[in-house]
């Protein structure tokens, strides 16, 4: 048997896979629960946080520093309270410390 390899975008991959169009799904789905709390995040912790996976109703926020963790934790009740008042079945969000480091 004669197989031959063509390359496919990953949109097409996604479509045609069950399992990555879960994945991407999640994924968006972080993404616009970010945009939503965008504005009640502090201007200068805004670029310190990204969008983490979703495993059913907990959501992670991925932050690059203790210090904007801390700061973030403190408004944890507003951003849950705002995500369920847009739709979002959220009943905590976790936090995750991810400190990169140079090479």
């Amino acid at each position: 048997m004669n197989r031959r390899h063509h390359s496919v975008t990953l949109l097409q991959a996604s479509q045609e896979s069950p399992t990555l169009a879960r994945l991407t799904e999640l994924s968006r789905d972080s993404v616009a629960r970010l945009k939503a709390i965008e504005l009640l995040i502090p201007a200068p912790l805004r670029t310190a946080v990204k969008a983490g996976p979703i495993e059913g109703q907990v959501w992670c926020l991925i932050l690059d520093s203790n210090a904007a963790a801390a700061k973030i934790r403190q408004i944890l009740p507003a951003l849950e309270s705002h995500l369920r008042a847009k739709g979002w079945e959220v009943n905590s969000i976790r936090l995750k410390v991810q400190i990169t480091r140079a090479a």
